[in-house]
């Protein structure tokens, strides 16, 4: 199940960081954005779920299931926010969504660091 989970948890940081990056880069939100945070999402999802069960078996950190539970709400609201901006086609959400997606991303990072740093020690 930890092998699972490790592969669901990178495959969010693949997914989303392409989703991410590829908005940013591009400057528009097209549709293989909107997948690839939705995909990220899942991903995230399911390898959270996995090492929520591998934690109920032993020890747990507060930390990080605070700041992981976070990331989930925000990856949740980032995607219902891409799609809604990509329904609407307003340019003035666009540019707010944008800076909002990259904070988002970087506060994603901040659970996936403290689950590697605690794999290594």
């Amino acid at each position: 199940m930890l092998a699972a989970a490790i592969v669901s948890i990178n495959l969010a940081l693949v997914f989303y960081t392409i989703g991410v990056w590829g908005e940013k880069r591009s400057g528009t939100l097209q549709n293989k954005h909107l997948m690839f945070f939705l995909i990220g999402l899942v991903c995230d999802t399911t390898g959270t779920s996995l090492m929520s069960s591998i934690a109920a078996s032993g020890g747990n950190n507060a930390i990080h299931a605070i700041t992981g539970a976070a990331a989930l709400i925000l990856m949740l609201i980032h995607a219902l926010w891409a799609a809604a901006v990509k329904w609407k086609g307003s340019s003035s959400a666009l540019s707010s969504f944008h800076r909002f997606s990259f904070i988002v991303w970087i506060l994603w990072l901040i659970p996936y660091g403290i689950g590697v740093g605690m794999s290594m020690f």
